[in-house]
């Protein structure tokens, strides 16, 4: 959901970015009923969408790698640690973009990125830390994916 989402948002807005999916599930699985409800309520369609398992060269050729959870970020920091600079998750990079503010025209992103991260240690990423984390709707409820949706957008 939040690749379609973040990719039509950016397309609204004149943005010339790819945004790609990939996680801990192996390649190739349907996205969920749920998800795929809660997208078509918005006008979007994931009926298409399949996974891809998260590699090291995908992260390299990422200009930014944005995590649901803390574990996924953990996951993706231990798969390539330079990415370590340009990798959050989603609520660390609203919570922190937000103390900087927005990426003023002519900076580059990973200028931004850098302001945005300043004082980030990798130890932080030690435990769990749900305000970190977007819920996984897998296996809940359509009002799950809703919520889940909603918080994405």
């Amino acid at each position: 959901m939040a690749q379609v989402l973040l990719q039509h948002l950016l397309d609204e807005r004149g943005a010339e970015a790819r945004v790609h999916s990939a996680g801990e599930l192996r390649s190739g699985v349907p996205a969920s009923p749920g998800s795929v409800r809660a997208m078509a309520a918005r006008g979007l369609d994931l009926r298409h969408h399949r996974s891809r398992t998260m590699t090291a060269e995908q992260l390299t050729g990422a200009d930014l790698v944005i995590c649901m959870a803390r574990r996924h970020l953990r996951e993706a920091v231990l798969a390539f640690p330079e990415a370590w600079p340009r990798t959050f998750s989603l609520k660390e990079l609203v919570r922190r973009g937000e103390l900087v503010g927005p990426r003023p025209p002519g900076l580059a992103l990973q200028a931004w990125l850098d302001q945005v991260g300043e004082g980030r240690r990798t130890t932080d990423l030690v435990g769990d830390d749900p305000a970190d984390d977007v819920e996984d709707p897998i296996g809940l409820p359509d009002s799950a994916y809703e919520t889940t949706a909603a918080e994405l957008a």
